[in-house]
């Protein structure tokens, strides 16, 4: 607010009228990102995905791809992409086929299992984006299942770092508390039984992960009952493509996940026994928050925890 001067009284003299305070000067707002442009992306098989580029607000200063989590839709993570671009970041989100904007057609005529996301759907997600980054550093951030697929996507090289948050092995009996509890339910009677008889894991229905192809919930099952997880329950060569991967990961994780546990998170990325791994565990308190669990570190209102755990691990 502008400082209005006192007016002294001067005897016999008219005052003149006081001036009217002036207009509080309010700072110019930071600019804004435009809205993403939505497109048609071609996996590397030519099935159409539903994709969204968010181009930068300014300068741009690096691209970053958002692999998102099992059975949860692009558009979930439309806040974080928002403010990645107004921070002057290319951001490419995309829907596995069958899942979200991807899916246009009956489930069950989906063939697909999670490498199948990995090598030929996301790797072109991938691609895209370098396209309209150009020579700028990329940053791949993977939530949950999108923190594991990392080795499956060859173009991997390419990256400058990875962030995974939430992302653990999934291993069941190591599973947090809260869903270990359940989680067998899901493993030896739901998948099993409802999946043939679907055609696809009816996951909406029965309020379980959401709907999925049956080929992701067979190969998911077999890494969920693997104490190895995805290396254990396919072999060596998997085990060679974690070991592939060289670009430094950096492992968001919290306290209150009601899904992955410590030991999930520090067993999966044990296996990146090539890259260098720095963890960082918050509890809800760390971030001035009262929960955050598996999902809520994208929501919008977390937007002050983003410029705290993400802004020194993106490029400047």
């Amino acid at each position: 607010m502008v400082a209005i001067p006192t007016l002294l009284r001067r005897p016999r003299t008219p005052l003149a009228p006081t001036p009217a305070p002036a207009a509080p000067v309010t700072p110019p707002a930071p600019a804004e990102a435009p809205g993403p442009a939505v497109f048609t992306l071609p996996a590397i098989d030519g099935v159409p995905l539903g994709a969204r580029h968010y181009p930068p607000v300014g300068a741009p200063r690096g691209a970053v791809l958002i692999v998102g989590a099992m059975g949860v839709p692009q558009a979930f993570y439309a806040p974080l992409a928002t403010w990645l671009a107004a921070g002057g970041h290319h951001v490419l989100t995309f829907d596995f086929r069958g899942m979200g904007a991807s899916r246009t057609g009956p489930l069950r005529d989906v063939d697909a299992d999670i490498v199948t996301w990995a090598r030929l759907d996301t790797t072109a997600a991938l691609r895209a984006l370098q396209d309209r980054a150009g020579d700028l550093p990329l940053i791949w951030i993977g939530h949950s299942l999108g923190g594991q697929i990392v080795p499956f996507v060859p173009d991997h090289r390419e990256l400058a770092a990875v962030i995974t948050i939430a992302t653990g092995s999934g291993y069941w009996r190591e599973n947090a508390p809260a869903l270990r509890k359940k989680v067998w339910l899901l493993w030896w009677m739901l998948a099993p039984v409802a999946t043939p008889l679907y055609g696809y894991f009816p996951g909406k229905a029965l309020r379980m992960v959401g709907d999925l192809p049956r080929g992701v919930i067979r190969q998911w099952r077999r890494w969920c009952l693997d104490p190895d997880y995805a290396v254990g329950a396919e072999g060596g060569a998997v085990e060679a493509l974690f070991a592939r991967v060289k670009t430094p990961i950096t492992a968001v994780s919290f306290t209150d996940d009601e899904m992955m546990s410590a030991r999930n998170t520090d067993a999966l990325h044990a296996s990146y026994v090539g890259a260098p791994v720095t963890h960082a565990r918050y509890a809800p308190a760390d971030l001035g928050v009262k929960r955050i669990g598996h999902f809520g570190f994208f929501r919008s209102a977390m937007r002050a925890s983003w410029e705290r755990v993400l802004t020194p691990l993106l490029p400047r």
